[in-house]
């Protein structure tokens, strides 16, 4: 009597699950790219039936792994895909590489210093230095926050290609006529290389906050130091954001090394 058991090569292909695999294949795609993109360009992309693409997504977003963003008709990474890397990212150069300028910048202030990613429209804290004695922030490890309050989320927020800009800032509910001021404040950020933000988080506390660069010139993270309001006149407050931003730019230098031209 012949054996009904498959073979073992018949075994592997059974045991594949293509909604699964196909769900990867998004979440890659939508990683590589690393701005939202539409249902149909996922379908161009990946030779997936249109149906299988919206159905997958559908279930991505309710589970928080994707971001729909109806007035561009487009998907994000959402933030349970953002959660997930986190045990990864913290072991990566960034954060390692991060973490010695985020002490002393912490130390020199009596402060806390802080490395963040943005995740759409919040940032996602991935590091938080403190020095002894320093006020307890809620910005610590693990943390999510809105990205337009904080100035480490402005400060990434303002080198996206405007595009993809006023769409985030048109998902954080912040359009319209709240627009023309926050392209303003971008344009300042851009300038002068660093954003703040003054008690929108933590009552009493201000915080100065540059954009860690990758090779490519986008905003990869953010490195950010919060201190007492008031300790610092005005221009010792603008030296240390120039400060910050210097450091930002060191460990862009360490972590990704030259940009492309």
């Amino acid at each position: 009597m012949p054996s009904t058991l498959p073979s073992p090569k018949e075994a592997r292909v059974s045991s594949k699950v293509p909604a699964a695999a196909n769900t990867l294949k998004i979440l890659t795609l939508l990683t590589s790219i690393d701005t939202p993109i539409s249902a149909s360009r996922i379908h161009t992309e990946l030779g997936l039936p249109r149906s299988t693409v919206y159905h997958l997504l559908n279930v991505m977003e309710e589970a928080g792994f994707v971001v729909h963003i109806p007035e561009q008709r487009t998907y994000g990474l959402g933030l349970a895909a953002y959660a997930m890397t986190r045990a990864y990212v913290t072991q990566q150069p960034l954060v390692r590489v991060g973490a010695k300028h985020a002490q002393q910048l912490a130390a020199k202030v009596g402060g806390s210093a802080h490395i963040s990613r943005l995740a759409t429209t919040q940032v996602h804290y991935l590091l938080e230095e403190r020095a002894p004695g320093a006020v307890s922030l809620v910005t610590a490890e693990g943390v999510h926050l809105p990205a337009l309050m904080t100035a480490s989320g402005k400060c990434q927020l303002a080198y996206l290609p405007e595009q993809d800009l006023k769409a985030t800032v048109t998902l954080a509910g912040a359009g319209g006529s709240q627009w023309a001021a926050l392209r303003k404040e971008f344009q300042q950020v851009r300038e002068r290389g660093w954003a703040e933000e003054i008690g929108e988080v933590s009552p009493g506390q201000q915080t100065v906050a540059a954009p860690i660069m990758d090779h490519l010139g986008r905003p990869a993270a953010a490195l950010a130091l919060t201190f007492s309001m008031g300790k610092f006149g005005e221009l010792a407050h603008e030296e240390l954001a120039e400060e910050v931003a210097a450091k930002a730019a060191l460990i862009s230098q360490s972590v990704f090394g030259k940009r492309s031209l």
